[in-house]
């Protein structure tokens, strides 16, 4: 772990907090081997609400509303809602607890590989990455049926897979190039994000509430099999129990991508003690505002199933709230593509790729933005979307399969780091906790308790009529291991560790300056003390 010698503190009292934070949240990057190279000025609340905006209630949330009810009845979003909410929780806690000791861009790769080693780092990335573009695809794709079911008819979209493809084209590269242009301004309308997002649900709620026929408030806590009423949403079952995990994909569905905070962590001021909140406020709102959500829509439903909004809402009100969704849904895909380039870049700077890693590493000394990961993340958005609605299996768009995958592949690379975490707990690998910590015994529980979970998420999105993800997930994992013991094996080193960390003085002073730092590193020096690294910084 990287030291600020406290003498330099000293010798600059005219430093203000936030120059000090700043300053130390560069030396702790530079003790792991990198250069400040993207620009950090996201505060603590736009880290917040970058996650938020991803995890987006009102997107996942209402558009896979069927997994609340359409299994066990109101009981799915009254106790199935929190009981998914508390587990998913289990991994933003230990999460938080990692990012708060290595706050780097890409997170989770970085972690597997320094808690654990290469191949753990290299196939976290890799799971990683493919959740990612996938939950990109699921977002907007999401946002173009809705868009359709919505506004659509006024001209003419009627959400035909060509429609969706095109759709989805067009907001995936205005979202990336107001990604290009800068954190300042993907800040800000992840700020607004939040805000709409808050508003939203709020009128959401009063208006269901307020406007519903009738209020049972008894529907949350009672169990009903709905699962023969037809759709396709659940299979026939007589088990109340199974049903009732089934319905647990909503909210593990809906919490995913709270990872963005840790995945700008070398753009957040103070990021040892800022990102780890990020992580844990944002599913913790998202889990409580989302259980009020799907609650007050359920206690508003006429009968028990989904033609709310046309049924009670009166039109200006709905148009409204349409919008509102709307927007939250599109900037929802712009806080995407932000976490989904910053690990690409991420994984890049350290050689992840077989081919590329040099450029998709790349900032842009104009925008302080990894500009070549940004486009790769729309193209490869892009490719994926045009795949997925045009190949078919067994008369089912392969979209529909990958898309239960994608809760598989996130969560099992937010598992890798976690377990790898226990094990170097209190080693000469993780020494000390962060800034944010809790004890190590409850660390590893919570940690333990993630991997529970996991067990749990493999069963219920594998579950029929959800079985095709196994081959799909399988599939994948042959290909990385094909992909490792072809290649990788002999060429990846994973980020920098010892010396290798001491040997990169040089080239991060000219990274920082090719950039245009304002407080480039000037010297560097390095001891070791304990068997690690320590760094001390002179400006």
């Amino acid at each position: 772990m990287a030291s600020v010698n406290d003498d330099t503190d000293r010798e600059h009292p005219t430093l203000s907090p936030r120059s000090v934070k700043h300053r130390n949240s560069v030396a702790q990057l530079h003790g792991m081997g990198y250069a400040q190279e993207l620009k950090r000025t996201m505060s603590i609340f736009s880290n917040f609400s970058i996650s938020f905006s991803i995890i987006c209630i009102v997107s996942g949330g209402i558009n896979g509303f069927p997994q609340a009810i359409a299994s066990v009845g109101g009981a799915g979003a009254g106790i199935g809602w929190p009981v998914g909410c508390c587990l998913s929780g289990m991994f933003a806690l230990a999460m938080a607890q990692i990012a708060s000791a290595f706050p780097t861009a890409g997170g989770l790769y970085h972690w597997a590989s320094i808690l654990g080693n290469p191949v753990l780092g290299f196939a976290t990335g890799w799971l990683n990455l493919m959740g990612l573009i996938t939950v990109l695809g699921a977002i907007n794709i999401g946002t173009a049926y809705f868009f359709a079911g919505t506004f659509g008819g006024m001209i003419g979209f009627t959400g035909t897979e060509g429609q969706v493809v095109v759709f989805v084209a067009v907001i995936t590269i205005v979202q990336a190039l107001l990604n290009h242009l800068g954190i300042k301004i993907t800040t800000m309308l992840t700020n607004v994000s939040g805000i709409i997002i808050i508003v939203t649900t709020a009128v959401l709620v009063v208006s269901c509430l307020v406007l519903a026929p009738a209020i049972n408030i008894s529907r949350l806590w009672t169990f009903t099999n709905y699962s023969d009423a037809g759709g396709g949403v659940f299979p026939e079952s007589e088990s109340i129990g199974y049903l009732f995990l089934l319905c647990l994909l909503l909210p593990f569905f809906t919490l995913v991508g709270y990872d963005a905070s840790a995945s700008v962590s070398e753009e957040t001021m103070d990021a040892a003690a800022s990102v780890p909140k990020g992580i844990v406020t944002a599913v913790f709102w998202s889990s409580l505002v989302g259980w009020v959500m799907i609650c007050s829509i359920t206690l508003a439903i006429p009968e028990m199933f989904f033609f709310t909004m046309e049924g009670i809402m009166p039109s200006g009100l709905k148009f409204a709230l349409y919008a509102g969704i709307v927007i939250a849904q599109l900037l929802s895909g712009l806080a995407t593509v932000t976490s989904a380039s910053r690990m690409i870049f991420a994984f890049a700077r350290d050689g992840g790729f077989p081919i590329g890693s040099k450029t998709l590493s790349t900032v842009s000394p104009k925008f302080r933005t990894p500009v070549a990961a940004i486009w790769t993340t729309m193209v490869l958005c892009i490719l994926y979307v045009l795949l997925a609605l045009s190949i078919k299996v067994g008369g089912t768009s392969i979209y529909v399969i990958v898309v239960n995958s994608t809760i598989v592949f996130l969560y099992l690379s937010y598992t890798v780091p976690l377990v790898a975490g226990v094990f170097a707990y209190g080693t000469e690998r993780w020494p000390e906790p962060g800034p944010w910590a809790m004890s190590g015994a409850v660390y590893k529980l919570v940690s333990a308790l993630s991997v529970v979970a996991m067990g749990l998420i493999m069963f219920i999105a594998m579950a029929p009529p959800n079985q095709r993800v196994l081959y799909v997930v399988l599939s994948f994992v042959v290909l990385l291991v094909i992909l490792w013991l072809a290649v990788e094996k002999r060429r990846f080193k994973g980020p920098p560790t010892g010396d290798r960390i001491a040997a990169l003085r040089s080239s991060i002073v000219a990274a920082e300056l090719a950039v245009g730092e304002k407080q480039p590193l000037i010297e560097m020096n390095y001891e070791r003390r304990d068997g690690a690294v320590q760094s001390k910084h002179q400006y």
